[in-house]
């Protein structure tokens, strides 16, 4: 809720993953099994076969946990985030100067309407990590327009996983399904997704 009040402290958390160092504001999203995500993270990356010169998208990036993994992994990348929580993205830019990766910029927008609107923005890959409920046709029409060669949906929602894959199928193939076990114990499972232009 809001407003927030930091009685003690910063008013964040910070913590390493893939070798970075992240802080996370209150509103921010953030992986809290950092082990199983390093491991997420780095089969998201392995799947999507970014090389140098590569420009990607990082879709619902949050605090840039993908994104910068990917830049810091593979020198020469161009990797533009896009995220709509303000806090989110605050923290996006700290971490990334913090962390001295350059080749990385993060905008707080709506990623479907940033998609339509970037002009000469012409994505090789797509990583997506949207919330449980999935994306949303606007951002999946933008997807499709945009026509990566590559698409890495990163899910936590099996349900809605299902739906955004029913639409993105009618113009990419699915690849490969590698699932992870986050939330070991619950019902919750984390599912990679790689899919290519058909």
């Amino acid at each position: 809720g809001q407003p927030d009040r930091v009685l003690f402290g910063s008013g964040a958390i910070r913590d390493t993953l893939c070798g970075l160092n992240f802080r996370i504001s209150a509103h921010s999203f953030y992986q809290v099994n950092r082990d199983a995500a390093e491991l997420l993270y780095r089969t998201a990356i392995e799947m999507a076969e970014l090389k140098s010169g590569d420009t990607i998208l990082d879709a619902y990036c949050g605090i840039g946990t993908i994104g910068m993994t990917a830049a810091s992994l593979i020198p020469g990348l161009r990797v533009t985030g896009v995220e709509s929580n303000g806090d989110a993205v605050r923290d996006a830019i700290a971490n990334a100067k913090a962390n001295r990766i350059q080749n990385i910029r993060f905008y707080r927008d709506d990623a479907g309407h940033f998609l339509d609107t970037a002009k000469d923005f012409h994505p090789a890959a797509v990583i997506l990590d949207p919330p449980r409920d999935g994306s949303d046709e606007v951002f999946l029409s933008a997807l499709v327009r945009a026509k990566p060669e590559k698409i890495v949906y990163i899910s936590c929602g099996p349900e809605a996983l299902a739906r955004d894959l029913a639409y993105l199928t009618k113009s990419y193939h699915v690849e490969r399904i590698v699932p992870g076990d986050l939330f070991p114990g619950t019902e919750h499972v984390e599912t990679v997704v790689l899919m290519s232009r058909a």
